[in-house]
């Protein structure tokens, strides 16, 4: 049979004339040969149709018999095994929905087949802190052994024929009920530090303590931190004195620095202002030389026991124990002979960074140097310690820490330990800090509304000059208030009269410098106001340092003025740290923006094209 052969229009044409021609000229349908074509295929088209739907006819009759043969065997089913239970949605949790899988399907999976343990691999259940460590409870662990062990005891009593005894049946109430309790040794993980005992205190419980109290530490063998007074280890004497002077729970320079001073330990300690420093060297210091022999007349002339650097000083007293000295005056005493530190172990510089701004930095080297040598550490910080030698133990306590007294601790301190407790040159969390900007003339009225509103409390007002100290306390007192000043150019006589003054209550306003600002722990200041704002950021922050102690709150208020645009940007993320408010026209003034003597930085030039001839 030849392939069908496409054929044009023209060439159809040309076709039916030639067929026409050989016809006779008759049409080729209209002829009698052509009415015997078309009756055959009309014929042949039926046939094929017939054929169509007897197919049809019996492909229905098949899905029709399948059908009732389906529905046959369902009946059976139902009949013998009951009817069908609705099936349960499946629930996707949500761990399978984020659950990892694979790009090829389980069955191609290869593993399956080499150990039964790849048919049902384990699948941790997250029960998101909840749970126990490792998956185990010990609670439900002794439950489970106590029941265990009392239905073995009643089936060998029942085997045997023995009846419990009053005395068995009431030591197995006791066991089970003992088992239904946590004890020391369950590893709960829901226990909080502060829940435990000191022998129970893992290496996780240490670490969430110093992050609880912002304590961190440099050094090596380092000591654990007191939690509380009782694990001081402390004198009897001394936790009396310390109960005594109202001190319920230690501040965090004194959980991380006593323990230290206790081992002879050379420590820096670096915390905010009003967090307890004084406490944190003077409580070692006493329990130092409460183990020292009493001073008698064949050993007073080696000197005293232990010197604390401070800024207040008193005439050395011969055989004394302890002397506070100010750096000059103790150096004085030495060069004119008056005393020597053939015996002092101990020394102690509080306020370090000031001594060291206020140019004392000769002097107290030079005191430094006076001390003998000979009870020095060793400078191997592997080497153990005579525990019955006396060693030269040095703190050196700042809010700051500057470069200068770091190489003061490099040359005098042997293997020191470094306490920072929150951050240095900040401010304590305690004292809620506000900022006006003012003008000038506006600070006296300023200054009475918020005294109108201080009731029985005390506040301080420092001022920048003696001067204008004397001019806002006398303006107070004609208003009717209870003032009392305190500046450098009264005596040491009037000061201390001013301070006891204060303290008492006598007065409620204290008018002062900076005299006031360092040193000076004066308790329950609830308010602070800086009439004037201080040259830098650093007397700022000892200033507001004198509310806030000892675990109390308190607030700061500063009236600012155009001329304090040096310490703008300070104050501004001194502020921002503190998570307190920045006033409008401080945080947009353009000198709060950049820190002083810093070069903002430029837009770049515009790119110029220069045309030469």
């Amino acid at each position: 049979m030849n392939a069908p052969v496409f054929l044009t229009k023209a060439q159809r044409d040309v076709l039916r004339r030639e067929l026409g021609d050989n016809n006779g000229g008759r049409d080729s349908h209209g002829g009698k040969n052509g009415g015997r074509d078309s009756k055959r295929d009309t014929g042949e088209s039926m046939d094929r149709e017939a054929e169509s739907r007897k197919r049809k006819k019996e492909r229905d009759e098949e899905l029709k018999r399948r059908k009732r043969a389906r529905l046959e065997v369902e009946a059976t089913k139902e009949y013998y095994l009951g009817p069908e239970k609705p099936k349960k949605r499946e629930i996707i949790k949500l761990t399978e929905k984020s659950r990892f899988s694979f790009d090829w399907a389980h069955s191609e999976d290869t593993s399956r087949d080499i150990s039964s343990l790849y048919q049902n691999p384990h699948e941790p259940g997250l029960l998101f802190g909840r749970g126990f460590r490792a998956g185990i409870d010990r609670k439900e662990q002794k439950k489970l052994a106590a029941r265990t062990k009392r239905d073995l005891l009643e089936e060998i009593r029942k085997r045997n024929g023995i009846s419990r005894t009053a005395v068995e049946a009431a030591a197995l109430k006791n066991k089970e009920r003992d088992a239904d309790m946590y004890d020391t040794f369950d590893m709960r993980v829901d226990r909080h530090w502060s829940d435990r005992k000191l022998e129970e205190m893992t290496e996780r419980d240490w670490r969430i303590f110093r992050e609880d109290h912002n304590i961190s530490y440099k050094g090596s063998r380092i000591p654990r931190p007191m939690r509380n007074w009782a694990e001081s280890k402390l004198t009897t004497e001394l936790l009396k004195a310390v109960e005594r002077a109202g001190y319920k729970k230690p501040s965090p320079i004194q959980m991380a620095a006593i323990p230290l001073g206790l081992q002879q330990r050379d420590v820096i300690g670096v915390a905010e202002t009003g967090s307890g420093k004084t406490a944190a060297f003077v409580l070692p210091m006493l329990a130092y030389i409460s183990r020292l022999p009493l001073l008698r007349e064949e050993n007073e002339a080696e000197g005293p026991y232990a010197v604390s650097i401070e800024e207040q000083g008193f005439r050395i007293r011969q055989g004394c124990e302890v002397v506070i000295a100010t750096p000059g005056r103790l150096l004085d005493c030495l060069e004119r002979r008056y005393c020597v530190l053939n015996q002092c172990n101990y020394v102690v510089l509080d306020e370090a960074d000031r001594m060291i701004d206020m140019g004392f930095e000769p002097q107290v080297m030079g005191l430094l140097d006076a001390m003998p040598s000979s009870n020095m550490k060793p400078e191997n910080e592997n080497e153990e310690l005579d525990e019955k030698k006396i060693y030269r133990t040095t703190y050196m306590f700042s809010a700051t820490m500057p470069p200068a007294v770091e190489r003061l601790a490099r040359k005098y301190l042997r293997n020191p330990v470094v306490v920072i407790v929150g951050t240095a040159g900040k401010a304590t969390d305690l004292i809620t800090q506000h900022v006006f900007m003012v003008k000038e003339l506006e600070k006296m009225y300023k200054l009475q509304r918020l005294l109108d509103e201080l009731g029985d409390r005390t506040a301080i007002v420092f001022i920048n000059t003696k001067k204008q100290a004397d001019f806002v306390a006398k303006n107070l007192d004609k208003t009717g208030y209870k003032v009392s000043t305190l500046h450098g150019g009264k005596s040491q006589d009037q000061r201390e009269i001013s301070l006891e003054g204060f303290r008492t209550k006598r007065y409620n306003v204290l008018v002062a410098t900076d005299v006031a600002g360092r040193g000076t722990d004066i308790p329950d200041v609830a308010h602070v106001i800086n009439y004037d704002m201080p040259n830098n950021i650093e007397a700022y922050t000892h200033r507001i340092g004198r509310t806030g102690r000892a675990g109390k709150k308190g607030v700061a208020t500063t009236f600012l003025t155009l001329q304090d645009i040096d310490v703008f940007y300070d104050l501004k993320q001194m502020l921002i740290q503190s998570n307190s408010h920045v006033p409008p026209e401080l945080a947009r003034h353009e000198a709060s923006k950049f820190k002083p003597g810093s070069i903002p930085d430029r837009p770049p030039r515009r790119k110029e094209t220069l045309f030469t001839h």
